[in-house]
């Protein structure tokens, strides 16, 4: 499932994108996060006082507690994840200019072993678009997790299980302060023909 995802955005583009400011008690990285990996910062937007907040937090909403990593979350049903995504105050928006899902096949590229190619996947109408997402306090600081739902037909080929939740601007706000039973309708893949595909590129590995 998508572990690899990049915002090629400054803070100030947020801001204006989703008419937010700085999270009151936010500790800012010394270098902005663009590329995103489990267990590392990324911007988040949520709420606070009743207003939008770009915050910092962790790409794993256990922080470290669970037996791996929990980047992504499907069954919001489960009572360990309801209990969060029931909850406006543990909603987010993650802001995403594309999302990286791996080849199913390996790929002979110059020498070694064959590898995994990465499919980078994006919405042109939207250069930074928000993905659902729910967070909590842990004992690493706060930490997030994306919402994922049904492929949609540009990335079932690449990813027959999931795809991230890419939530319509119409919806930003209904995510983050409607009922659990209203959120979850919006567990929906975005139109295929709205998004992008580009690669594989094997940015680790040289051709000659």
């Amino acid at each position: 499932m998508c572990n690899r995802a990049r915002l090629c955005s400054e803070p100030e583009t947020l801001f204006e994108r989703f008419g937010a400011s700085w999270a009151q008690n936010v500790v800012r990285p010394n270098k902005d996060p663009h590329e995103l990996y489990p267990d590392e910062k990324a911007f988040v937007v949520r709420e606070e006082r009743d207003r939008r907040v770009v915050d910092v937090m962790l790409w794993d909403v256990l922080g470290g507690a669970g037996n791996w990593l929990m980047t992504n979350v499907r069954n919001l049903g489960l009572p360990q994840w309801r209990r969060l995504a029931e909850k406006p105050e543990n909603r987010c928006l993650v802001p995403l200019t594309e999302f990286c899902e791996w080849t199913p096949d390996r790929h002979q590229v110059g020498k070694g072993k064959p590898i995994k190619g990465e499919m980078w996947f994006s919405v042109p109408d939207l250069p930074v678009f928000a993905v659902a997402g729910f967070w909590q306090q842990t004992a690493k600081g706060q930490g997030f997790t994306i919402v994922t739902c049904d492929p949609n037909e540009l990335v079932e080929p690449i990813h027959p299980k999931a795809m991230i939740t890419i939530l319509h601007e119409a919806d930003w706000s209904r995510w983050l302060r409607d009922s659990y039973d209203d959120v979850v309708s919006l567990q929906q893949p975005c139109p295929a023909d709205k998004m992008t595909v580009r690669g594989p590129v094997f940015p680790t590995r040289s051709k000659t």
